[in-house]
């Protein structure tokens, strides 16, 4: 087989890379790293020179001896881990000569005491110390192969007989209906979801457009979405009136850093409960947002952080997630608890999905949306050269496919800037008012789904449903009123090293709120 084909076969590099192949060429001087089979870095590199720009765009690939010499287009860097050249900002391994697997660890093979398994060297460790986010073994095999089908301490297969709602919700491959109720008698969910910052840019889109209180459920009660909110750019008095008028208000970080990866591979749970539950006190420090109410998290970039991620979440009291995208299926996944192994492969490359249990913790799972001979999870990651009529298509094939099937929640995950788009606003708003003449289609957040699902409710005592009704809109204290005109505080970040503004109903702190400081103070 020749190269080139070998290349085009084996290893696939995004887009930022694709004009590197004119860069390659043989060479002679780096040693051979053939079992590797992967792109590597020069093994012999100067020390000096390892976090250089032009050290770190260079990688190579030994194919029968041979070493074929690579280099990044200028201005990237290349991600050892991703296989990929990126920016620089994106790229934190340029030290990383080579990603090797750690070996497989023995387990009950080698003769270790009860309650203790071997390492891959044979060393002997507490069970408890496989696969629990910290290295132990001095081969790092009790780390190594942790995913759900190799972790010795994994959740067990979902056992309908021993898990009960409301706590408990399970199925073989995730397509029962909870309760087990008749798909006619079932509410057709709609799953609004936004990502990231809420400010000027967007405010007018869900204030005036989307949720301008014109469009009702059936009960009479106004249409909500759920915010999956980060911190950088975010508009806090727009939070607190978006809180004000019901929709659910839930975490996706302070920082929105990169790489990707980082959040899959490299957070520990402190980094976890600085980005998430720090997230949560600056919404309910500058939005008093309610921390009861703020119950949901999203991962930036949907990169699921194992069980680190979900061992914050069960410390803190998250109640659900809502990162994990499911293959395609049809019929489409119900959400289900973490009590037993998740009924769906890990998708996504390099992806790091938890393998233990977490009792009553939720996973809100992403059903992708097929759109012709693709499928997508996020909307604005669907094919973008589609039309608005093409849009309008695929929205309504695919609430079809929930409709007219199990009737699992339709999940629609945006971004607002999807929306710039006037035809892809017009198609989604003419979709939106086709399900408006609907008697059993509800657009509620995750927190109502899940209220739904923890106690299921059949369409003719929807109006009765209490979790959904407009009876249910709480009580205001007067702090938690959104005020009229906000506090425009212009902050010194000092990790940041720059002014950052903040728009709040309270008062002005004496820094730019962050990771370890979510208040901002001196």
């Amino acid at each position: 087989m020749t190269f080139v084909k070998f290349f085009a076969r084996f290893f696939c590099i995004d887009a930022y890379a694709q004009h590197n192949h004119t860069q390659r060429s043989l060479t002679n001087n780096i040693e051979c790293l053939e079992d590797i089979a992967r792109f590597y870095r020069d093994p012999n590199r100067p020390v000096h020179k390892i976090w250089t720009s032009s050290e770190c765009s260079k990688y190579y690939l030994c194919l029968e001896g041979e070493v074929f010499n690579f280099k990044c287009s200028e201005g990237l860097l290349f991600d050892v881990v991703r296989q990929i050249c990126d920016f620089k900002q994106n790229v934190d391994n340029c030290d990383v000569t080579a990603e090797t697997p750690a070996p497989k660890p023995l387990l009950d093979e080698a003769d270790c005491p009860d309650n203790q398994w071997a390492c891959g060297d044979a060393t002997c460790l507490p069970n408890e110390y496989f696969c629990d986010g910290s290295v132990d073994c001095p081969d790092e095999s009790d780390e190594g192969w942790c995913d759900a089908d190799n972790d010795p301490n994994a959740a067990e297969l979902c056992d309908p007989k021993h898990c009960k709602l409301p706590d408990c919700f399970c199925s073989k491959d995730g397509t029962i209906i909870p309760g087990r109720l008749e798909p006619h008698m079932v509410p057709q969910m709609i799953l609004l979801t936004f990502d990231d910052a809420v400010n000027f840019e967007n405010w007018e889109l869900f204030t005036k457009v989307l949720f301008s209180g014109q469009r009702r459920n059936p009960n009479g009660c106004p249409i909500k979405a759920t915010f999956f909110v980060s911190h950088p750019y975010t508009n806090y008095q727009y939070i607190q009136k978006l809180w004000n008028d019901g929709h659910e208000i839930a975490v996706h970080s302070v920082t929105h850093r990169g790489p990707e990866m980082w959040w899959s591979h490299n957070a520990t749970i402190e980094d976890w409960f600085d980005e998430m539950v720090g997230q949560a006190n600056i919404l309910n420090r500058f939005a008093s947002v309610r921390m009861e109410e703020i119950r949901g998290m999203r991962v930036p970039f949907l990169r699921v952080g194992w069980n680190r991620q979900f061992l914050m979440m069960k410390e803190f009291g998250f109640a659900y997630d809502s990162s994990m995208v499911a293959p395609f299926s049809n019929p489409p996944l119900w959400p289900y608890t973490m009590d037993y192994k998740m009924p769906h492969v890990c998708m996504g490359n390099k992806q790091n999905c938890p393998s233990r249990s977490y009792p009553g913790i939720w996973e809100m799972v992403l059903n992708q949306l097929e759109a012709g001979d693709y499928t997508c999870a996020m909307i604005d990651s669907c094919p973008p050269h589609l039309s608005g009529e093409d849009i309008y298509r695929m929205l309504t094939h695919n609430f079809k496919r929930h409709y007219l099937s199990n009737r699992a929640p339709l999940g629609l995950y945006f971004h607002a800037a999807w929306f710039k788009k006037s035809e892809y606003l017009n198609a989604f708003m003419k979709f939106v008012d086709d399900l408006q003449k609907l008697p059993d289609v509800y657009f509620v957040t995750n927190q109502d789904a899940i209220q739904w699902m923890r106690n299921p409710t059949s369409n003719n005592l929807l109006y009765q449903f209490e979790p959904w009704s407009c009876k249910a809109k709480k009580h205001l204290e007067p702090n938690e009123k959104v005020c009229n005109h906000p506090n425009i505080c212009k902050l010194r970040s000092r990790v940041l090293q720059q002014d950052r503004y903040l728009y709040t109903c309270k008062e002005c702190p004496p820094q730019y709120p962050w990771i370890r400081n979510e208040f901002g103070l001196d």
